[in-house]
C-alpha cells in the first residue's frame, strides 16, 4: 500500500495508460503508477478530470482533499462494499445502548492501555521527565480502573476526558519548551505541537474512514460518538485507541528534529500553521509511519467486524481479541 500526496499549486493530474500524469504549465513533470496506490491526498491548487476520480473509486482508492489554510478534510470514498448486510447489522447494533457502551468501553480501555505502555517506556528512556510521567501513569491507571463502572456513554466520556488531560500533562514533559506545548488545543491549534497533533489525527481519521468504507461499514454511524452532520463518527470511534500511536509519531518528529518549531511554523489569528517546506518533510515522514499505523487500522476494523457479527468484544490487554 502507498499514498500519493500532492501539495503544489498549478498542477493538473490526468490518467494515461494506467498511470497518473502530472503537468505544470502544460509540461509533463512526473508520472505515478496507479496500481499500488491506496490513498490520494490533495492540497493546494490541484485540478483533475472526473475520469481520474472515477478510476480511483473503481480501484478502491480513497481521495482526501485538504482545503483552506487549516487543511480541513473532505473525503471522496471509493466504491462502496457491495454486501450491504454488514451496514444493516451496524445500524441495528448502533440502536442497542448496551452494545454501544460495551464497545465504547473497550475502545477507551485500549486507548488508555497504549498510553500507559508508551509512558512506561518513555519514563525509562527520559529520566528528566520521570516525575511527571510517574504521576501521569498513576492517574491513567486510576482512570482505567474506573472504566467498568461507567453506566453510560456520558460517564465514559467524562472518564476519558479526565484521562486525556492527564495524558497531555505527561506528554508536556516530553516536548521541548521551544514548541510551547502546555495543553491540548484545537480548532485552530495555537502552537506547533498542537498543529502536528491535529494534522496527524486528521490524516489517521481519513485513513480509518476509507478503510471502514472498504470493509462494508458506514463511516458516519458510530457507537461511542453520536451521529453528527458531516462527521464520520465511526472513524472517530476507532481513532480513539490509535491516538497514542499518533502522539508517538508527533513526539518522534520533535525528538528527531525532523521539524523545527521556529522555522517550519507560523502563528497568526488563524492559528498555528505548518509551512510548505515543513509539510514536505512531514508528509514523507507520515507515509513512512503509516506502514506502522495501517496494520493497526486493519486490526481495529477487523475487531469491529467480529463485534458486529457477534464474535465478542476486544480484550483488555490493549489489542483486539
Amino acid at each position: 500500500m502507498s499514498s500519493l500526496i500532492v501539495d503544489r499549486r498549478g498542477v493538473h493530474l490526468a490518467l494515461e495508460s494506467g498511470a497518473i500524469v502530472f503537468r505544470e504549465n502544460g509540461e509533463r513533470i512526473g508520472t505515478v503508477p496507479l496500481a499500488p496506490l491506496t490513498r490520494v491526498f490533495l492540497r493546494g491548487d490541484v485540478t483533475l478530470p472526473a475520469s481520474l476520480l472515477g478510476r480511483l473509486g473503481e480501484q478502491g482508492v480513497g481521495v482526501v482533499v485538504l482545503s483552506g489554510r487549516q487543511g480541513r478534510p473532505s473525503l471522496l470514498l471509493p466504491r462502496p462494499h457491495k454486501d450491504a448486510r454488514r451496514r444493516v447489522e451496524q445500524i441495528r447494533r448502533s440502536l442497542d445502548a448496551a452494545f454501544c457502551l460495551d464497545l465504547a468501553r473497550a475502545l477507551i480501555d485500549r486507548k488508555l492501555a497504549r498510553q500507559i505502555q508508551a509512558f512506561e517506556a518513555l519514563r525509562d528512556a527520559c529520566p528528566q521527565a520521570r516525575y511527571p510521567l510517574s504521576r501521569a501513569l498513576r492517574l491513567l491507571h486510576e482512570h482505567r480502573a474506573r472504566l467498568p463502572g461507567a453506566e453510560d456513554r456520558t460517564q465514559l466520556r467524562g472518564i476519558e476526558g479526565s484521562a486525556a488531560a492527564c495524558h497531555f500533562e505527561g506528554l508536556r514533559a516530553l516536548v521541548p519548551e521551544a514548541w510551547n506545548f502546555t495543553h491540548r488545543n484545537r480548532r485552530p491549534p495555537k502552537d506547533p505541537f498542537n498543529a502536528l497533533l491535529s494534522l496527524t489525527y486528521t490524516l489517521a481519521h481519513a485513513e480509518l474512514a476509507i478503510a471502514l468504507a472498504a470493509a462494508g461499514f458506514d463511516p458516519y454511524v458510530g457507537f461511542y460518538h453520536a451521529l453528527d452532520h458531516g462527521r464520520e463518527s465511526l472513524a472517530t470511534d476507532l481513532l480513539e485507541p490509535l491516538r497514542p500511536l499518533c502522539d508517538r509519531f508527533c513526539l518522534q518528529l520533535v525528538r528527531e528534529q525532523t521539524l523545527s518549531a521556529r522555522d517550519d511554523f507560523s502563528v497568526s489569528e488563524a492559528g498555528c500553521l505548518l509551512g510548505k517546506s515543513g509539510r514536505v518533510r512531514y508528509y514523507a515522514a507520515f507515509e513512512q509511519y503509516a506502514q506502522v499505523l495501517r496494520p493497526h487500522i486493519h486490526d481495529e476494523v477487523e475487531a469491529l467486524a467480529r463485534c458486529i457479527e457477534g464474535g465478542g468484544m476486544p480484550s483488555r490487554d490493549g489489542s483486539p481479541a
